[in-house]
């Protein structure tokens, strides 16, 4: 059938048939509606991207805090003087 929209097609490889198989054995006779799918998967995918880049932001926030309150953050502060010093230098 024509149409202005874009087509996808999906194989169904062992992970992707296992997946299908539980949610067929879940709805029985009814059709699986892959657009519904589609839908929800990208939004669960930019929920959780959206969830990493939030946590690391986060911590990196509580990190920054740490040191601007001079915290001990458990660093060998002997070691990183001398690569500062010395610079990465590997004994040949």
């Amino acid at each position: 059938m024509p149409t202005k929209h874009r087509r996808h097609a999906v194989t169904e490889t062992p992970k992707v048939k296992e997946a299908l198989d539980a949610l067929r054995a879940e709805l029985g006779s009814e059709r699986i509606d892959m657009g519904e799918l589609v839908v929800l998967g990208a939004h669960e995918k930019s929920r959780r991207l959206r969830g990493n880049s939030e946590q690391a932001a986060t911590l990196r926030r509580r990190l920054a805090d740490r040191i601007r309150r001079r915290e001990d953050l458990g660093l060998d502060v002997g070691a990183a003087d001398e690569v500062k010093r010395a610079g990465w230098i590997h004994p040949a």
